[in-house]
């Protein structure tokens, strides 16, 4: 299986993100032990918008490694997800699946990444 792995720990206040940095390296070395295609992407060192929309072609799973801040991940996360979920219009999703006809029904059906799993 190819599995993509991402690590949203983050350097905050006396925090250095450590535990998820941990977590994030024994799910790389136990899923490659297994014989699984790995890829990963350390939030805060940095990243290619156009490589992360490749990974997300390529991976299928991903697993979102990072803590929960007042019940949300942290900016560098969120930052992260609207680059490149914005870039890969046409790509990762083509709408929110709604349609003028009945704008009611259909939404969150227009994803182009149908049969991949996800993991938080």
């Amino acid at each position: 299986m190819n599995i993509l792995l991402l690590d949203g720990g983050k350097t905050f206040g006396h925090s250095n993100g450590q535990l998820n940095h941990t977590l994030h390296a024994t799910a790389r070395e136990v899923l490659a032990n297994l014989g699984h295609q790995v890829q990963e992407t350390v939030i805060e060192q940095g990243y290619e918008i156009t490589t992360e929309i490749e990974k997300f072609l390529w991976m299928d799973a991903v697993i979102w490694q990072m803590p929960g801040w007042w019940m949300g991940e942290p900016w560098t996360v969120k930052k992260y997800i609207d680059e490149v979920f914005t870039a890969g219009h046409g790509k990762l999703y083509q709408s929110d699946g709604r349609h003028r006809v009945n704008p009611t029904e259909g939404y969150g059906t227009g994803g182009l990444l149908g049969g991949k799993k996800h993991m938080l």
